[in-house]
């Protein structure tokens, strides 16, 4: 498919509507499914993806794909995922994990902006995680980390505690006293090994000079950053759907700033601008910049954690898909599956597959498939295309699919 044609639309008068269609088209422009492809993609691709997301969330399920690979794959093509690597560990290192979303990658540029975040989880520390957390045992691991250099909470409980006895010292507690200090900004994460286990470092020795040491902003500042964020890789939203991008407080409580403070003062300064959203009962807002194209040429799976599906309201009002992750959901209550990812063709979300990657065997298995109501002729044709292309870049050799689902059948006809 070409590249999509769209119009921009910089300045609608205050309070203007939106169709369903198109604010479905302005999330997913917003995304970065209207870029130019790189072939092959490069930093540069991954960079402009990371932009337009502004937060990768880290997972630790891998039954197809770790969770922060897949949104990048859903939008630059087959990559080779060492560039995540040399992103997140090699200089000069772009992104950076801290709970931003959840557990997720954002840019290295958004650690000052996190340090009111920081400040609070330390204030909370008692609240959060306990009396055992004591400033002895984190100024022993600051001291350990800085000897040792990037660490993992093994690494760290194999050679410690030095004094078991005064503190009773053990594995959880080591990990709850990394958690804590990962949390507060006292140490960053350099990387992860092979097991997928946390690397420790000291912030120095992670976060690039210009961004460590830049002046802290104050949190109504951070909090307006992180809401024009969520803005623009919304492209359109409610507040509750700005608020949640970066899992800030919508209403504000104990005269601390939240959310909607960020949003009025976004509206009252042009760059958010009040509109109405086709099926949308609360207000929306839709950042100036936003381009709201005539047609979305896209063909993907989402992972189950990607942005466009994160909030469940939002994405049953704007695309009409009811959806559910069902990994904690006992099998025999299970729906539709296990790993369950939605099938993006166009503008639309047409189907939904139970995926997964059997690496033993080569094998990329198809658990169940189903249709959405609506979804057009082709939706099988373009599905089997894209589960092949997934297969290749999974280094899977073939697509197996199950009898399970209405769309089981021909998918299975067409990848034979």
């Amino acid at each position: 498919m070409g590249p999509a044609r769209f119009a921009s639309v910089r300045s609608p008068t205050p309070r203007a509507s939106l169709s369903q269609a198109q604010a479905r088209r302005v999330a997913l422009a917003a995304q970065g499914f209207l870029d130019p492809p790189h072939t092959p993609p490069t930093m540069r691709t991954l960079s402009r993806t990371l932009d337009r997301t502004g937060v990768l969330q880290v997972d630790s399920v891998n039954v197809l794909q770790r969770a922060h690979y897949m949104p990048l794959y859903a939008r630059m093509g087959p990559y080779d995922v060492d560039l995540v690597r040399r992103a997140s560990e090699a200089r000069p290192r772009r992104m950076v994990e801290y709970w931003a979303h959840v557990q997720a990658f954002m840019p290295v540029d958004l650690w000052p902006v996190m340090r009111h975040r920081m400040a609070r989880y330390r204030d909370g520390r008692h609240k959060w995680w306990g009396s055992v957390i004591t400033d002895e045992l984190t100024d022993s691991l600051l001291a350990e980390i800085a000897d040792r250099g990037a660490s993992t909470a093994r690494d760290l409980d194999d050679g410690l505690p030095r004094k078991k006895v005064h503190w009773g010292w053990n594995w959880s507690t080591t990990r709850r006293a990394l958690d804590y200090m990962f949390m507060v900004g006292d140490v960053a994460i350099a990387g992860r090994n092979s097991q997928f286990e946390i690397r420790y470092d000291l912030p120095e020795r992670v976060i690039p000079r210009e961004h460590l040491e830049r002046p802290a902003p104050t949190e109504a500042e951070a909090n307006k950053e992180l809401i024009r964020r969520a803005a623009r890789s919304h492209g359109v939203g409610t507040a509750r759907d700005l608020a949640d991008y970066y899992r800030m407080r919508l209403q504000p409580k104990a005269g601390l700033h939240a959310a909607q403070d960020a949003i009025d003062e976004l509206v009252a300064e042009g760059e958010l601008l009040p509109v109405t959203v086709e099926g949308v009962k609360r207000p929306a807002y839709l950042h100036r910049d936003a381009r709201v194209p005539r047609r979305v040429g896209a063909r993907t799976l989402l992972s189950p954690f990607d942005p466009v599906v994160w909030e469940r309201e939002r994405t049953e009002a704007l695309f009409d898909f009811f959806y559910r992750i069902e990994i904690y959901t006992p099998v025999e209550k299970r729906i539709h599956g296990y790993y369950v990812l939605p099938f993006l063709l166009g503008d639309r979300i047409v189907g939904r597959v139970d995926l997964k990657a059997d690496r033993k065997t080569g094998l990329l298995l198809v658990k169940a498939a189903y249709a959405e109501p609506g979804a057009p002729d082709e939706t099988s044709e373009q599905l089997a295309l894209e589960l092949e292309r997934l297969a290749d870049w999974l280094g899977l050799h073939t697509v197996v699919v199950e009898p399970r689902g209405d769309l089981a059948p021909a998918l299975s006809t067409l990848v034979a």
